[in-house]
């Protein structure tokens, strides 16, 4: 009888070890609970989300340097490196894993089903295998929706607003990101439905980028540049190029904008590394990711960057820009 009693306190023990919060595990080990930033770009490119998320952590209690490690590491637009970094924070026994897109994610849950992942945005992750459902992700995994496929057409309705007379549209996608061929579909589609004549340019590498430009020269009216983690690594590369062929451009985020595209329209991703840091606050504290419905996108930004629109010698209409949550001049 002893012994069946001392195995049900043991069990109960174990039980009750596994629901401790992680912050409590961590301390109890002797030290601070750690984070694994995996940056699906560079540090300068991902400052203002790394910003909006160290922030967002302390207001909720979490000080980097006093109660919480962040271990970061940078795939610098690179696939390949997604594969290196996740084993590595397996490696270094993090307590949780905080990424962006879903090559990133893919790799972060092939290298670990234990260690907690959320990620501040994947387009379609029940569609590339992330999550069961969005209301009970199960397993390990948890974040935010990048919505992507949802906002391709919206972004073409924008594009045609701006250039009236647009025909032949080409589109730039790194192919080998599943979830940006979904967004490239999309495109394809809602390009065909308008009567547009759509010439899609699927590359790889960096290496691709320039040859595509030589090969669109004179060719197109515009440029769609599908959201990507290669592609942002490129965006002066990208804009400098376009500039160069006075190709209108329209991207998915903020960064390209700021850095001489002429739009962009998606969610806001500094606003999506706020919320996925409410959501590695209540993992810490003892919530499952499992448990923790995926979240959608709240905010999205239009962004038009004025000084381009005049390079292009292009007037953006006063009620088109009014509705702009962001002009850079």
């Amino acid at each position: 009888m002893a012994s069946h009693i001392g195995r049900r306190k043991f069990l109960a023990t174990l039980g009750g070890a596994a629901a401790w919060p992680l912050a409590a595990r961590a301390q109890q080990a002797g030290k601070q609970p750690t984070i694994g930033f995996l940056g699906s770009t560079t540090p300068l490119v991902e400052s203002q989300r790394v910003a909006a998320f160290v922030q967002r952590l302390r207001q909720l209690g979490w000080i980097e340097g006093h109660n919480l490690a962040i271990e970061y590491r940078w795939a610098e637009g690179r696939n390949e490196r997604f594969a290196e970094i996740a084993p590595e924070f397996v490696r270094l026994k993090v307590d949780l894993i905080v990424t962006l897109g879903t090559v990133a994610v893919l790799a972060a849950k092939q290298a670990t089903s234990v260690i907690p992942i959320v990620f501040a945005g994947a387009s379609d992750p029940i569609g590339s295998g992330l999550v069961a459902s969005l209301a009970q992700p199960g397993g390990n995994v948890t974040g935010l929706s990048g919505q992507v496929v949802d906002t391709a057409s919206k972004r073409l309705e924008l594009l045609r607003e701006v250039l009236p007379g647009l025909r032949r549209l080409a589109i730039l996608a790194n192919v080998a990101n599943p979830g940006i061929v979904a967004d490239m579909r999309e495109v394809q589609a809602t390009a065909r439905m308008v009567g547009l004549e759509a010439t899609t340019f699927e590359i790889r590498h960096a290496e691709e980028i320039a040859p595509v430009f030589e090969a669109l020269k004179d060719r197109v009216d515009a440029l769609y540049v599908a959201p990507d983690p290669l592609l942002n690594t490129n965006r002066i590369r990208i804009n400098t190029l376009a500039l160069g062929a006075r190709l209108p451009t329209m991207h998915g985020l903020r960064e390209y904008v700021e850095t001489g595209g002429l739009m962009s329209y998606g969610p806001s991703i500094v606003d999506q590394y706020r919320r996925a840091a409410e959501l590695v606050d209540k993992i810490l504290r003892g919530a499952k990711p499992g448990d923790i419905p995926v979240e959608q996108p709240t905010k999205f930004d239009l962004v038009i960057n004025l000084t381009t629109a005049k390079a292009l010698g292009l007037t953006i209409p006063e009620p088109f820009l009014l509705r702009a949550d962001e002009v850079i001049e």
